[in-house]
């Protein structure tokens, strides 16, 4: 359940968004794109002057030489790439860390169900799970808000968990909060109330619904805690 940083994280200044997956940076006096991997508002983390750390991606390929890594809130330090819980969920079950998983020796990643292309499916002699995981960096008042912004996609996903419980397999959403002040998980109806009526929804179908807080460090992001949901 832990992954590594490496040593050389950047230190920056953050300036402004420009788009979707850019963002600029104030690193050294000298303002330098930064490769954004995440597709969230996440304007409680991008506020100017916000002390960034920035992972170096060399290669002649990249249009940034640096992707945003960690962003620091004062009171703790929040994770900002989206792809990261997937790597962090995947270690866990490999290591036999999530015991509501435990019986699934094979892990198998982006796997497509009906209409979606889910984030893993498990097998083992007994059957199949299927499991979708979400990125959550929004925390109000000690709760885990998802979605920040509308995602239609993310409610595709969810009903296509729903359709697995209903051919006979198991099915999960897994929320990981990318930050450790948090004490539980909701969905933000008010940012997107389709999603939060597919996640209801896919649960009273039976789909299992769990959440975990991170630990996040300037060497390494943890899966920490197991928190309660408010559907």
């Amino acid at each position: 359940m832990l992954l590594d940083y490496p040593g050389d994280l950047v230190e920056g200044r953050f300036k402004a968004r420009l788009n979707r997956f850019l963002a600029l940076v104030d690193v050294n006096g000298k303002e330098t794109g930064v490769h954004v991997a995440n597709s969230g508002r996440m304007r409680e983390l991008l506020v100017p002057g916000y002390r960034v750390l920035l992972k170096p991606q060399p290669g002649e390929h990249r249009k940034t030489k640096f992707d945003l890594a960690l962003v620091d809130l004062g009171t703790t330090l929040a994770s900002a790439d989206a792809r990261l819980p997937n790597t962090l969920v995947e270690e866990a079950l490999v290591q036999g860390h999530l015991d509501q998983f435990a019986e699934y020796p094979d892990v198998r990643r982006e796997v497509t169900f009906g209409e979606s292309r889910l984030d893993f499916m498990l097998e083992s002699p007994a059957g199949r799970c299927y499991l979708e995981t979400k990125s959550v960096t929004l925390v109000v008042d000690g709760v885990g808000l998802f979605p920040d912004a509308p995602t239609l996609r993310g409610a595709k996903h969810m009903h296509s968990l729903a359709e697995a419980v209903e051919s006979g397999h198991r099915a999960a959403a897994i929320f990981v909060v990318q930050r450790d002040d948090c004490e539980a998980v909701a969905t933000h109806d008010v940012a997107d109330p389709v999603f939060g009526a597919a996640l209801r929804d896919s649960f009273a179908a039976g789909v299992e619904v769990y959440a975990y807080s991170c630990r996040v460090t300037e060497k390494s992001i943890t899966l920490s805690r197991n928190l309660p949901i408010h559907l």
